[in-house]
């Protein structure tokens, strides 16, 4: 008799919790040309309330992008004070330039229920696989390594020397697939398809029987 109340207590418990909100962290990485932001751009036109994490990068900020959007544009020494005050979750040096996540707002975000995504290069996604252990991790990726190399090209955006470094960074980086939870080839003019296959993944992992909250 008391065992079947123990396990109707239990029971009841499970069902409480599934009500609740599970949060998750999502880290979307992948070599430079892949289209990790044509795959954000499409998740948040989607109707889920996800919180999009934005880097903070030393980096000369670009023609088309706007600052707090893209990226948080800030100096070296604004960088060097985020790092003191240990107000990073993590960041490294990326072609010359440090980036980092901003730790407080990811917290606040999953505090309140919400889905946090953030898109971070290869070598950061290792240091939030370390920190995070039940972080998602997806890897873009294209359809070859050819076209992979063609869309760096085709963008136009860096000095040939610097061209050639993030070829050779990108077909490092492509070694380093097996470290992630899950795969999406983003392939040209499919990018709809990605979007809803990333959306699958993230539906999947809330629905985990083994969910844990993220502790950061």
């Amino acid at each position: 008799m008391y065992i079947t109340h123990d396990r109707d207590q239990e029971i009841d418990g499970l069902y409480q919790s599934l009500k609740a909100p599970r949060p998750i962290l999502i880290v979307i990485s992948g070599p430079s040309g892949v289209g990790k932001d044509t795959i954000l751009q499409g998740l948040k036109q989607t109707a889920y309330p996800f919180y999009f994490v934005v880097t903070a990068t030393t980096r000369p900020q670009r023609p088309n992008e706007e600052d707090g959007v893209d990226y948080h544009f800030v100096s070296v020494g604004d960088f060097a004070g985020m790092i003191e005050n240990d107000e990073l979750l993590e960041y490294a040096v990326v072609y010359g330039d440090y980036k980092g996540i901003p730790k407080q707002h990811v917290r606040e975000a999953l505090a309140s229920g919400r889905d946090v995504i953030m898109r971070i290069d290869v070598q950061g996604a290792a240091t939030i696989r370390r920190l995070v252990p039940n972080a998602v991790t997806i890897f873009l990726t294209a359809e070859s390594e050819e076209e992979l190399i063609d869309r760096l090209r085709e963008r136009k955006t860096e000095k040939p020397d610097q061209l050639k470094m993030r070829i050779v960074t990108a077909r490092h980086e492509l070694r380093r697939i097996v470290e992630f939870d899950y795969v999406v080839v983003n392939r040209d003019d499919h990018q709809e398809d990605s979007v809803d296959q990333v959306l699958s993944i993230i539906k999947a992992e809330k629905s985990r029987v083994d969910w844990t909250p993220v502790v950061l």
